[in-house]
């Protein structure tokens, strides 16, 4: 049987030749000093970027699951042209469950370029012409990056080898200027931490190590899929960091008894102290520190069994 001929639409190649062609109409606008176009296009590319990525894995991820005429396509059967595909909200909160570092942060980042991107075409808005690069174009860079990786791909195949060494460079001034604020951000918490009295100090640190998550409420502003305790690097106390789900692994072991031995996997995304109350946001922020942000927890269950299918 012949593997089936997709409509471009759901093709994961047709998807990235064309947001290969969208990134480099927006390089020649930058180059133009085009900036407000720059951005418009680079929107574009970014979601035909996302869309690719999901598309790899399979095309069902990409197409709207109410459409029929959407889901035959994206199994290879077409039964028409008019396929409804996800919206980018969905879309960049898919990317959260497959790419490890596509973080709250660098989500919303997404989802706020593209609502910019609606404005700009569907009303009298020009939110683009707004726009300053610094405010933009570093953490654009680093979310095409994430979804790159995850693609085994890199900017050299997206940009073309010779255009890639600017967003590089870009990228690495970017992170780094992330590191150096959290670093920043953590040398406050440790001076306000030692300014306080040492017996207020030490009572605070043991009351800690009494206390779960749960006990504070509204620690976290991430809705997360876990949360656990890790040392806190600026005063030791027990503090908490708020994670994502990316992966399920059932042990192979015992593969026909009545319980399954199943290893989740987490990354972090948020961490807070509720003794210093020193407060980290993004994956990076929380790695400058020397914390480890992914995260195993094993539990036993009941092994799950598919349903038979009744075709009465």
């Amino acid at each position: 049987m012949k593997p089936p001929v997709l409509l471009p639409a759901v093709s994961g190649e047709a998807l990235f030749a064309k947001s290969k062609a969208y990134i480099q109409r927006a390089l020649r606008c930058k180059q133009a000093a085009e900036l407000d176009e720059y951005q418009l296009w680079a929107s574009l590319a970014l979601e035909l970027l996302g869309k690719t990525c999901l598309a790899r894995i399979h095309p069902s991820l990409i197409v709207n699951p109410q459409d029929q005429v959407s889901m035959f396509a994206a199994s290879g059967v077409n039964l028409g042209t008019d396929i409804k595909t996800i919206a980018t909200h969905t879309l960049f909160e898919r990317l959260r469950h497959i790419t490890k570092r596509f973080d709250e942060s660098v989500r919303k980042f997404c989802d706020d370029i593209s609502q910019r991107r609606n404005a700009e075409l569907h009303s009298g808005e020009a939110p683009f012409k707004e726009m300053k690069l610094e405010a933009w174009e570093g953490r654009y860079w680093h979310a095409a990056q994430l979804i790159l990786d995850r693609m085994e791909s890199s900017l050299e195949e997206w940009l073309g080898a010779s255009q890639a060494k600017a967003p590089k460079e870009l990228l690495a001034h970017a992170r780094q200027a992330l590191i150096d604020a959290a670093l920043v951000r953590v040398e406050r918490a440790r001076e306000h931490f030692f300014q306080r009295k040492k017996k207020e100090r030490e009572d605070a640190l043991a009351t800690s190590m009494t206390k779960e998550y749960y006990h504070y409420r509204g620690l976290f502003k991430l809705v997360s899929d876990a949360e656990w305790d890790v040392g806190c690097p600026v005063c030791g106390g027990k503090a908490f960091i708020a994670g994502m789900q990316v992966e399920e692994v059932v042990s192979e072991e015992d593969e026909y008894g009545p319980e399954e031995t199943v290893d989740k996997h987490f990354v972090g995304e948020e961490f807070r102290c509720p003794v210093c109350d020193l407060h980290l946001l993004t994956q990076s922020e929380i790695e400058a520190t020397g914390l480890v942000v992914e995260h195993v927890e094993t539990e036993v269950r009941e092994r799950r069994y598919e349903e038979e299918y009744n075709n009465e």
